[in-house]
């Protein structure tokens, strides 16, 4: 179950980052008010994970990472609400290419049109907390950040299985789950969300959001050869996907050339 992963993704995740800040560092924050953000945008990162995980269950591997990369426009309109400046126009450009070659893969892969709405609504969750850990950073350290935004993960799950599913509990997993779900836990959630976090103190929200739309470059090739036939998709979700990738590289090449241009 999608939610159970997630449970144990942020359950390992939060022991493994805690283990990080009691030998390395400290849990200061500037202000405790703090504490209760982090926390509550732990729940956004659950939602976002839960709705990520059931994506794939219901499509595939490719075409939820593909429309994961729609977060970059998401990032786009919400970056300058919350750090207060004006809209970047070709960030708005981007975005919408974004949107156009994510309609191309709805066009041609309606079958997963579920998975497509789930992938889409977990793009709009990573929207929201990568643009405000990009505030939080100025205030604490990438791992105080992740570990009560994990906290907060595991708590709002605990509550929802306990309030909707009193009766299921949570199943134990088998040898092989735990030595997956510790892969996923440690090295893709706490080592990977401490670095995502850290790099948004050099890195813009928006940046940060379209380079991980790298991501599906690297699941297509992984899920072709892991799952084989059930990845293959039509040429033109892969003419949709070529657009989206495409503007990762545009904006690369724009913010460097605007950066060196007077």
């Amino acid at each position: 179950d999608s939610t159970v992963l997630v449970w144990y993704r942020m359950s390992i995740a939060l022991v493994g980052i805690l283990g990080f800040i009691v030998v390395k560092q400290n849990f200061k924050l500037r202000r405790k008010a703090f504490k209760i953000k982090f926390i509550f945008i732990g729940f956004v990162v659950a939602a976002h994970w839960i709705c990520f995980f059931e994506a794939i269950k219901v499509s595939n591997v490719s075409v939820t990472l593909a429309c994961l990369s729609s977060a970059s426009l998401f990032v786009a309109v919400l970056e300058p609400l919350f750090y207060k400046r004006k809209i970047i126009f070709y960030e708005v450009l981007l975005g919408a290419l974004v949107i156009v070659g994510l309609g191309m893969i709805f066009n041609f892969e309606p079958q997963y049109s579920l998975g497509i709405v789930l992938a889409i609504t977990s793009a709009f969750f990573a929207a929201i907390f990568s643009t405000v850990n990009g505030l939080f950073v100025r205030e604490a350290s990438p791992s105080v950040i992740s570990f009560y935004e994990m906290v907060g993960g595991v708590v709002g799950i605990s509550l929802y299985l306990l309030i909707m599913q009193p009766e299921n509990g949570i199943p134990i997993p088998s040898q092989t789950d735990l030595i997956y779900l510790l892969i996923l836990g440690l090295i893709c959630t706490a080592f990977a969300f401490v670095i995502s976090v850290e790099v948004l103190k050099t890195l813009s929200p928006f940046t940060s959001s379209i380079s991980i739309n790298m991501e599906p470059v690297y699941a297509i090739f992984l899920a072709l050869f892991f799952f084989g036939d059930s990845e293959k998709m039509t040429f033109g979700f892969y003419s949709g996907a070529l657009l989206i990738f495409l503007t990762i590289l545009s904006n690369a090449w724009l913010k460097s050339r605007l950066k060196t241009t007077p």
